[in-house]
């Protein structure tokens, strides 16, 4: 989906078209029934997902009163009565399971929500997170390590779009952003 489609707001943050594409490719959602969306924002992640699979449920928790507003409105722009969202700063007491789980913003309590959501994931199940700051990846994958996660594969997306610049055009970088994704460990009965 193009990112001019969402509904957005000044200082609510929205996972761009091509890391959110590259992220639901990772969170293989094919025939899957949950997908919990952290730090949510606009809902660009939940509500394409919830688009795309109409099936699946999706939980979107988010703390910015702002961005619960403006994913709200977006939800019903897009008709998605699929996508629960969730107020409160995550990790959040939720009694479900998922099949994956996408992390867009950690707040300041990254370890905290990769042990949340590796807790709320089936065995087998994605986790997908993506950064900006090089802290962040850094702390992910020494934290992923520790978790005992060895089978992850991570990313730097670094996209340039036409942009006008007098008579003539150039490529306006973006900030690059990093992905990591993973699957929980299957259970060995």
């Amino acid at each position: 989906m193009k990112d001019d489609l969402f509904l957005r707001g000044a200082r609510v943050p929205m996972t761009k078209e091509v890391v959110r594409t590259q992220a639901l490719e990772r969170l293989q959602l094919q025939h899957a029934r949950r997908l919990i969306d952290i730090g949510a924002g606009t809902g660009s992640v939940s509500l394409e997902a919830a688009i795309r699979y109409p099936d699946l449920q999706v939980s979107a928790i988010e703390r910015n009163p702002d961005a619960l507003v403006l994913m709200a409105e977006n939800r019903e722009l897009f008709a998605c009565p699929n996508v629960d969202i969730i107020s409160g700063y995550a990790p959040v007491e939720l009694d479900v399971m998922a099949d994956a789980v996408f992390i867009g913003g950690s707040g300041g309590q990254l370890t905290e929500l990769i042990d949340w959501s590796l807790a709320h994931l089936y065995p087998g199940g994605r986790l997908v997170m993506t950064f900006i700051l090089m802290e962040n990846l850094t702390c992910a994958l020494t934290h992923l390590e520790q978790c005992a996660i060895r089978d992850f594969d991570c990313l730097q997306l670094q996209v340039s779009t036409l942009a006008a610049l007098g008579s003539g055009h150039y490529f306006k970088p973006n900030n690059p952003t990093y992905l990591i994704s993973c699957s929980k460990e299957q259970s060995h009965d």
